[in-house]
């Protein structure tokens, strides 16, 4: 019995010192204002992936604000200074998030023409007819008589199945479809293939995706993008047949930077109006210290010429809405594509 007891006391002070080595080696990470600054600077060195593309030396951005983080530093004032830190990088991907403030850098929407104008739409184009709201409201669908003209407004939002397969019923008797994706600032990309699946019968590679896997600059993983075509049925097969026009413009961001790149891989499949906004990188996104969260591109996307899309994706047709044909209320834009089946607005 009395060295059962030793044992006990043995094992417990065991496990007690077991879990005061595990606390040392694993120490709660500090939360002072140059701690912060070193963990949003660190998480971006190891993950961002467009240091090269951007020329950007990020050893010399970190010599430029580093000075400015003091002790005493409270957290708004150290906020303004990571989120300028970060705003060098422009990318509208790289975000620092706050109980008070998210940071974000827009510049890469500055000096492209807006290439829409929802007012011209509502007032001159769906007037005469029933603008039909499926899904929420995330798809609008407009009959133009030899056209079906659908907006997509955000893929944040979900495309159902039973969406696409409705969409494609109402297109099967029509000369082709106007996809308007303009104004759509992305969301997941796993709705990309739930649409251009139903543009094709096969599958087609469309680009490259480099990740991040490292804390090295290199440290990447390789992976093939492709389309994967809907499951065949009579109805599905008629669809894939018709010719698509995408309009795009430089709000087109993200997921939607991603879906322009991979729908021009598509033989029906034809991109025009303004130049896409670009978000090229997926994001990888952690929690600091002080309960902030930050976000950074985390990979590169390369089109099938080995274009990098972070800075947008050219159209086949490039088109702007001009201030003289917004005075004339047109939208120039959806004219070109209304013209291609015949149409005139």
């Amino acid at each position: 019995m009395k060295n059962l007891y030793k044992y006990l006391i043995i094992s417990i002070l065991s496990v007690s010192f077991l879990g005061c080595e595990n606390v040392f080696m694993n120490p709660t990470p500090k939360s002072d204002p140059e701690a912060i600054f070193e963990q949003v600077w660190k998480f971006a060195d190891e993950k961002y992936t467009f240091f090269d593309y951007k020329k950007i030396d990020w050893n010399v951005i970190k010599a430029k604000y580093k000075p400015l983080v003091k002790p005493n530093t409270d957290d708004e004032a150290l906020f303004k200074i990571c989120s300028d830190m970060l705003y060098e990088l422009k990318d509208n991907h790289v975000n620092l998030q706050s109980k008070f403030e998210i940071s974000r850098n827009p510049e890469v929407f500055f000096d492209y023409p807006t290439n829409f104008d929802g007012e011209i739409l509502n007032r001159f184009y769906f007037n005469n007819g029933r603008l039909q709201l499926i899904d929420g409201g995330n798809l609008r669908l407009f009959d133009f008589g030899d056209a079906l003209y659908v907006q997509y407004r955000s893929f944040s939002d979900n495309v159902s199945e039973e969406s696409m397969n409705y969409i494609c019923r109402k297109a099967a008797d029509k000369k082709g479809i106007i996809f308007d994706v303009r104004q759509n600032g992305g969301g997941s990309v796993g709705n990309i293939n739930n649409i251009a699946a139903r543009f094709t019968d096969n599958k087609i590679f469309t680009g490259l995706e480099y990740t991040k896997i490292g804390p090295a600059k290199e440290a990447l993983r390789k992976d093939s993008l492709f389309i994967t075509p809907y499951k065949a049925d009579s109805v599905q097969h008629k669809f894939t047949q018709k010719p698509v026009i995408v309009l795009t413009n430089r709000n087109c961001y993200s997921a939607t930077n991603f879906f322009a790149m991979m729908a021009k891989e598509i033989p029906t499949v034809t991109v025009i109006g303004g130049k896409t906004g670009g978000g090229g990188g997926v994001p990888a996104t952690t929690e600091l210290s002080n309960g902030w969260t930050l976000r950074v591109s985390s990979s590169r996307t390369f089109d099938i010429k080995g274009n990098n899309t972070e800075n947008g994706v050219d159209p086949d047709v490039l088109i702007d809405i001009t201030a003289d044909d917004k005075i004339k209320n047109r939208d120039t834009i959806l004219d070109f594509a209304l013209k291609n089946f015949g149409i005139v607005k």
